[in-house]
């Protein structure tokens, strides 16, 4: 933070030079400008900053369900349960070995702890039964985006929906957020009710590819803060 106030303070004083030689008008401008950005962008950085140290250790609860950050000892469920099948409406692909699981576990905590994106593994809070994963990436920016799977054998259930009922409340308490972006393959009419239930309405229909290479038409909802 105090690198960020040492870097506007330098420009302001080389923007203040410039203008103090193009007229006083455009000197009296300067302070106002600086300070309303500096006010917006040192509120984001503080959020960011808070979440980077934290997000490891955040651990949500709902009525049915626990998430908590997703870990290699969920490799295992995750292998088995994220099958061709459950990733037809998705864009990622069913891993081929053991690893691949790793690999993304791996890189998921890493994004976390950089701040960037919470991935959670569900589990059924009664039983501690494994249900699938969800998360929201790009947490750093004004648009973020949820996601969400659950296993074929604990569909009908409403895991999905409240999973990230309970995303987009941690997120309305913790992100400086403009709106969050839910994108959905149209055919897949159970996914698409999640963020109709959160009040989103779709922003634009555009022509993707699932992981398979199957193109499909994709659905983009926006969610806004309550």
């Amino acid at each position: 933070m105090t690198t960020i106030l040492a870097t506007m303070e330098r420009s302001g004083c080389c923007q203040a030079e410039t203008a103090k030689a193009k007229g006083s008008r455009a000197l009296r401008l300067r302070p106002q400008l600086l300070f309303l950005y500096l006010d917006t962008t040192l509120t984001f950085f503080d959020t960011i900053n808070h979440m980077k140290q934290n997000l490891l250790e955040l651990k949500i609860e709902t009525g049915n369900l626990i998430l908590r950050p997703v870990s290699v000892d969920d490799r295992d469920s995750i292998f088995k349960e994220f099958t061709a099948e459950i990733t037809h409406f998705m864009n990622p692909v069913p891993p081929v070995v053991p690893k691949d699981t790793e690999k993304f576990i791996n890189d998921s905590r890493q994004k976390m702890e950089n701040g960037e994106e919470i991935v959670f593994s569900i589990f059924d809070k009664s039983t501690g039964e494994f249900l699938g994963g969800c998360g929201m990436h790009h947490i750093n920016t004004p648009t973020p985006e949820p996601g969400i799977w659950i296993k074929k054998s604990a569909h009908g259930h409403g895991y999905g929906r409240e999973a990230v009922t309970a995303l987009k409340k941690w997120a309305d308490e913790n992100l400086n957020y403009e709106y969050l972006v839910y994108p959905a393959f149209k055919e897949n009419i159970a996914s698409r009710k999640i963020p109709e239930s959160l009040g989103g309405r779709i922003e634009r229909e555009v022509e993707k590819k699932n992981g398979a290479g199957v193109p499909m038409i994709s659905v983009e909802y926006r969610i806004y803060k309550n």
